[in-house]
């Protein structure tokens, strides 16, 4: 069972009594909706047959925003997005990674495969473009040529080179290989560090998607919190320049920094 379920008794952004019960069924109810009204929208905007259109990027990003909202996040963003087409890389805590990252700019992203056959999920995934990967398949040079396409009709793709999550208390090394992406289309690199903090600003590992977490049962303990804090910080970019394992050190190195700043 997920950690966060564990500890959501006695988690002090949990209250006591039936009314966080009757918060979480109504936040339910609310994502079932707007879940359902992700597929007409994606189907009014012809998504599903064209996911790169500006329009539906642009109503991704606000359905993720109102997504935030049903969910009671608190977000805080630091840092200046670069404009225009970015290699976007960030550390990877938590599914909800990808909902706050892409709150903020027009973007497409690199999820695991497993993402993809979620019910609901997986398929409003597909309309918008998402590119999923394989772990472990050796799939990384075919991806990076992927991305470098997305790249060079100047989209923005996020990855996480960590290739797994983590309890937001640490990095794990960055794979390399994704690095090829903004070498081969010449893009600037652009790194983000995404956490979770409790009330005294300590990193939340409640908030944490790892392991064999299922993931009905970690947003159906997140749905019991009162609020979910996060900080975005959007790093000063990295020129596309040197070597892809070069490029890897630097980005997770000024990660680094602001997740123990």
């Amino acid at each position: 069972m997920s950690q966060i379920n564990g500890s959501v008794g006695t988690h002090p952004d949990v209250d006591s009594g039936s009314w966080p019960q009757l918060r979480r069924l109504w936040r339910v109810l609310r994502i079932v909706m707007h879940l359902l009204w992700g597929f007409i929208l994606a189907f009014l905007l012809g998504a599903f047959w064209s996911p790169q259109q500006p329009r539906v990027l642009a109503a991704k990003q606000r359905w993720c925003q109102r997504f935030l909202r049903i969910l009671g996040a608190e977000l805080t963003v630091t840092g200046t997005p670069q404009s225009g087409s970015v290699f976007l890389v960030s550390n990877h805590v938590s599914w909800l990674d990808i909902p706050v990252i892409a709150s903020q700019r027009h973007l497409y992203f690199l999820s695991k495969a497993e993402v993809g056959e979620w019910p609901l999920i997986g398929q409003l995934a597909r309309a918008v473009g998402t590119l999923f990967i394989k772990r472990g398949s050796g799939e990384s040079v075919s991806k990076a040529k992927e991305i470098a396409s997305r790249l060079q009709q100047g989209h923005t793709v996020l990855v996480f080179p960590e290739g797994t999550t983590t309890d937001g208390t640490r990095l794990r090394r960055f794979f390399p290989q994704l690095f090829d992406a903004p070498l081969l289309s010449k893009t600037p690199i652009q790194p983000l560090a995404i956490r979770y903090l409790d009330s005294m600003g300590s990193p939340d590992q409640g908030m944490a998607f790892v392991g064999d977490d299922e993931f009905h049962h970690h947003l159906w303990a997140m749905l019991l919190r009162r609020e979910i804090r996060i900080r975005l910080h959007f790093c000063e970019p990295l020129k596309a320049a040197g070597d892809r394992k070069g490029l890897c050190e630097q980005a997770r190195e000024r990660i680094a920094q602001q997740l123990t700043s």
